[in-house]
């Protein structure tokens, strides 16, 4: 089982979305293993493309990435200052005051940033919380105030005006770096672009940059192909019936692989050969998938499942998720290549 992993579109989707914010830095974010691909190679791949701010769910991840960068990279960690984390060469974003106090007490020198919660009710400090601590955090010197939009893949959405006329209340006066949008931030436009941007998503081939490049091809390679007769029925249910003398391969992956079985719940799945689609038939089960290849003139050795006719987005509306979800849940026994 193949998963490619195209670096150099990593690196030019990140260049497309910076020059969509030509006033502020663009950092990335490479939390959940740099959103399943490896973070351990992502990261420095978009240190040299010119990303000095990486931000990371848990300082776990920030700690398995320290090493692969220079010093002058900045790892902001989104959930805080968790208690008893190790946070050395790492920038936690503090989300109420209890981590501020906490931080400031155990790390009285240690770079911080705060998170201020502008709407999403999720994470960061809301508005009367952020007031009583405001001059003694401010006068610790911040590296960054950020926030987060709940609403950015929906550009009409009222949130996004909302959150933006939170967010610049709470942040009037501040001369530390300020940072609103992610990907989809980044798209509704200057006015929510502040200093610093985090491309995410986008970074990786998926919505909502829809002019991003492909990043990751997914080959499945064919462990047996047999002949099925009309009438004959092939896996679980038996609710896939042959109406024609069929070539049935099976794939080496499932849904433990992260090929969810939802992805062949409306029969419209296809692998690929080259350019010809061959359609998924039965149920995914654990570790095995059926692909009816009669059509094919000869079998090949492996058949595509992601590539850039059917990307991570076309398999999340096959199987009802976002494409997040697609690329996190790609799993380990997908040897990853990098070109």
């Amino acid at each position: 089982m193949g998963l490619v992993i195209e670096l150099a579109a990593v690196q030019a989707n990140w260049k497309a979305l910076a020059e969509r914010a030509p006033g502020a830095r663009a950092g990335a974010v490479v939390k959940a293993d740099a959103y399943g691909l490896g973070a351990e190679r992502v990261a420095p791949a978009l240190y040299e493309a010119g990303a000095r701010d990486f931000f990371v769910a848990l300082a776990a991840e920030g700690r398995a990435i320290r090493p692969h960068l220079p010093d002058d990279a900045q790892i902001f960690v989104l959930s805080g200052h968790m208690e008893g984390e190790d946070l050395t060469g790492l920038v936690p974003l503090l989300n109420s005051p209890e981590q501020f106090f906490r931080d400031r007490a155990l790390r009285p020198r240690g770079p911080f940033g705060i998170q201020l919660d502008s709407g999403m009710n999720r994470l960061g400090l809301e508005p009367g919380e952020w007031a009583a601590i405001r001059s003694e955090a401010l006068a610790a010197g911040p590296r960054l105030i950020s926030s987060h939009l709940a609403c950015a893949d929906e550009p009409d959405h009222p949130a996004n005006a909302a959150q933006l006329a939170a967010f610049r209340a709470m942040t009037e006066g501040v001369s530390a770096p300020r940072s609103l949008a992610a990907t989809g931030g980044i798209l509704l436009g200057p006015d929510f672009h502040f200093d610093i941007v985090r491309p995410g998503v986008g970074m990786y081939g998926g919505l909502p940059f829809a002019e991003a490049r492909p990043v990751v091809t997914l080959s499945l390679p064919l462990i047996q192909t047999r002949e099925v007769r009309p009438g004959e029925s092939v896996g679980y249910g038996y609710n896939w019936t042959a109406q024609r003398t069929s070539r049935v391969a099976t794939v080496a992956a499932g849904y433990a692989d992260g090929l969810a079985r939802a992805l062949a719940r409306h029969g419209e799945l296809k692998l690929w050969s080259g350019d010809r689609a061959c359609p998924v038939i039965g149920r995914i089960s654990m570790d095995l998938i059926t692909v009816d290849v009669t059509d094919l003139p000869d079998v090949p050795k492996e058949l595509e499942i992601l590539n850039a006719r059917q990307g991570v987005d076309m398999l999340a509306d096959l199987s009802g998720t976002i494409g997040y979800e697609i690329l996190t849940s790609l799993g380990p026994r997908f040897t990853r290549t990098y070109r």
